[in-house]
C-alpha cells in the first residue's frame, strides 16, 4: 500500500471543512457540544506512527499535531480531562493484533514514547493493547469518576484505533465528537470512508475551531 499526504499544513482546513459540509445531512445538531461535561482523548501520537524512520510512519501526522495541541492547551485551561493512550503489545499477548500486523510496538522503546512534540506533562496516559481504548483498560472508570458525559477524539489511525474507540464510547453511553482535521491514517479514502461512517450512527463530526470556539 502506497500512503498518502492528503493532509499538509496548508490544505487541512480546506480539506476538513470541505469534508463536513458534505455531512450535514448525516450530522445531528442536537448534539451540542458542552465542554463543562467533556475530556479530550489524545489516542497514540507516539513515534512509531510519527517517526518519518518507522515503517508505520503517517504522511500526514504533522498537520495534525497543531489542532491536538491546540485543544490539549483548551482542556488544560479549562481544567477539563485529557487523557492520552500509549499502544504497546508483546509476543505472548499480542493475540490477533500480532497475527494480524505480525509486528507490535514494545514498551520501553523509543516508537511506544509520545512524540514530543505533544505536550504530555501533568497528563493522565492509559497503556493498551488493542484498537478500543477502554477494552481492558481503565478508562471507562476514569471517565465516569469525573462525570464526563462527551468525549472528543483526536489522533492516530483515523480507521483504526479511533474508530473503534468512538463506537465503543458511544456504546457506553458518551456523546462523541470527532474530529476530522485532528485525526489522521495512511489513505484519505480510509479517513473519509471512516468519518462518514461514524457520522450516520456514531459520533459528531467536528472540526477543531468548532471546540476551541
Amino acid at each position: 500500500m502506497k500512503k498518502e499526504k492528503y493532509f499538509s499544513y496548508r490544505n487541512i482546513n480546506k480539506k476538513a471543512s470541505g469534508l463536513l459540509r458534505k455531512l450535514n445531512d448525516l450530522d445531528h445538531k442536537e448534539q451540542e457540544f458542552i465542554f463543562d461535561k467533556s475530556a479530550l482523548l489524545v489516542l497514540d501520537m507516539q513515534n512509531y506512527f510519527t517517526d518519518k524512520d518507522s515503517h508505520a510512519f503517517i504522511p500526514s501526522v504533522d498537520a495534525i499535531i497543531g489542532n491536538i495541541n491546540r485543544l490539549i492547551l483548551k482542556f488544560e485551561s479549562g481544567n477539563r480531562p485529557i487523557i492520552i493512550t500509549q499502544h504497546f503489545n508483546n509476543v505472548a499477548e499480542g493475540g490477533m493484533m500480532l497475527k494480524w500486523w505480525n509486528d507490535y510496538i514494545k514498551k520501553g522503546t523509543n516508537y511506544f514514547n509520545v512524540d514530543r512534540r505533544i505536550k504530555v506533562q501533568n497528563i493522565k496516559i492509559i497503556e493498551k493493547q488493542f484498537y478500543d481504548a477502554f477494552f481492558n483498560t481503565e478508562l471507562d472508570l476514569s471517565m465516569k469518576e469525573k462525570s464526563v458525559q462527551q468525549v472528543v477524539i483526536c489522533g492516530v489511525m483515523t480507521h483504526l484505533c479511533c474508530d473503534s474507540t468512538a463506537r465503543s464510547a458511544f456504546m457506553r453511553n458518551y456523546q462523541v465528537f470527532f474530529t476530522v482535521d485532528g485525526t489522521a491514517t495512511y489513505l484519505e479514502s480510509f479517513h473519509n470512508s471512516t468519518i462518514v461512517n461514524l457520522s450516520h450512527g456514531f459520533v459528531r463530526p467536528v472540526i477543531t475551531d468548532m471546540l476551541i470556539s
